[in-house]
């Protein structure tokens, strides 16, 4: 059986890292799914797309007021006049992400869907470790280029990367991945950008981090394109929960496709928007069974197997830092974050049902080079590009798998970040 030695990601590693923010634990091979997983893994990009699609329909048209202007007032807390001018101008209409990357959870019961990334890093990383697998004669999810290739047709040649200051822990490997890609691509500081740029741009920032990049909104006015677009609504954890809001029901079967409707209603956890607002004696937040949100403050750790997370727009809306796990804290603690969430006026929070990861045994190596199989759980990020012509297709997968005690499971130095390969395995899921 092939294996990735420990000598070889050492001769292989790039000088100065793939990454600048810290550390993870290596695999001496990728992981293997069911097959019935890996199909779904390839055709979920068009589902994902279309959801996009669908959100950004329902959002314009809600601004326009054409459906409540509530819908929209929710998804603009927050965010400068400007922005929300620029994506809603015409040039913008059919203007989508081009790499969509979402974050599931391996599940007993499959996937479980917690966020879409429209501006995600580990595009490098992924590249690299499939790289890596290939070469030792692993076959994996994309193939050794697959990555290389999907961002190729998102950046053209002579194109640049625009990276602020704030994601610089991601530098390294997209400096990497450009190389990588050639054709002059480069990598520059978004804050140094120009208003009158007209080169093709992908950027590497979120849109909260406006105000640090002061050309941006004068290269904007100007008619200056960038990928993925300005649509800072795309970018909330709000439209997870927006998607089982009861009253918007009819307006996703117009906007969606049945099968692709049943699909996200597998995939996306049931979900809330958090809303100070009094309820009429007869009502109860759909699927709380519950009159108030003083009443979830007040819930057993037990019953609030729950998890509240901003919805976005703000540096803690990535990684884990805006998440919290009902059962994981102390009472005090879990009433303390609601009624926060519920005064805040700038931003939007979400509240979904907690599914708990599969645990899975996975090898790992050691500091002295030995391997062990270590208990942990899954969180896959495939990485759909989209090209010219408009086909959103599966170009690589990165496993992030943490170790087994952990509630919240993301990239740390104690995690073991893989790719996924392309074999399925004998298991029936």
């Amino acid at each position: 059986m092939p294996q990735l030695s420990m000598r070889a990601i050492r001769e292989a590693m790039p000088e100065g890292g793939l990454f600048g923010g810290g550390s993870w634990r290596w695999s001496p091979e990728p992981l293997v799914l069911p097959k019935k997983l890996l199909r779904e893994l390839e055709g979920l990009g068009h589902v994902l797309a279309s959801f996009q699609r669908a959100s950004d329909a329902i959002y314009r048209r809600s601004a326009k007021g054409k459906l409540p202007p509530w819908i929209a007032e929710w998804l603009d807390r927050g965010k400068p006049e400007w922005l929300l001018k620029a994506q809603l101008s015409g040039e913008q209409a059919e203007n989508f992400p081009r790499v969509i990357r979402p974050d599931l959870l391996l599940t007993d019961e499959g996937f479980s869907l917690t966020e879409i990334d429209s501006v995600p890093g580990g595009i490098g990383v992924t590249a690299w470790l499939s790289a890596q697998y290939e070469k030792a004669g692993f076959s994996v999810l994309g193939g050794a280029r697959g990555m290389i290739d999907g961002f190729s047709q998102v950046l053209p040649e002579k194109g640049v990367v625009m990276i602020a200051d704030e994601a610089a822990d991601y530098r390294p490997e997209m400096q990497w991945l450009v190389e990588q890609c050639g054709g002059g691509r480069s990598v520059e500081r978004a804050e140094e950008m120009n208003a009158d740029d007209r080169r093709e741009i992908y950027r590497f920032f979120e849109c909260f981090d406006w105000a640090n990049i002061p050309a941006l909104p004068d290269f904007v006015a100007r008619g200056g394109q960038i990928t993925a677009p300005l649509k800072p609504h795309l970018e909330e954890k709000l439209w997870l929960a927006l998607f089982h809001l009861p009253g918007l029901q009819g307006l996703w079967k117009k906007e969606l496709r049945g099968a692709h409707r049943e699909r996200l209603q597998q995939l996306i956890p049931q979900g809330w928007a958090l809303r100070d607002v009094k309820l009429p004696p007869e009502a109860a937040l759909p699927g709380l069974g519950v009159h108030s949100w003083q009443e979830v403050m007040e819930m057993s750790q037990k019953e609030r197997r729950l998890v509240l997370k901003i919805s976005g727009f703000d540096p803690t809306a990535w990684g884990s830092r805006g998440v919290y796990i009902g059962h994981d804290l102390p009472s005090t603690e879990w009433r303390e974050h609601i009624q926060h969430a519920l005064d805040d006026q700038l931003h939007s929070w979400v509240m979904q049902t907690f599914r708990e990861a599969s645990l899975i045994a996975h090898p790992v190596y050691l500091a002295d080079g030995s391997v062990i199989k270590q208990p942990g759980r899954v969180r896959l990020c495939p990485y759909y590009f989209t090209d010219a012509s408009g086909l959103t297709k599966l170009h690589g997968c990165l496993a992030t798998i943490v170790p087994a005690d952990k509630k919240k499971i993301h990239g740390m130095s104690d995690g073991i970040l893989t790719v996924v390969s392309g074999h399925e395995s004998l298991v029936t899921s």
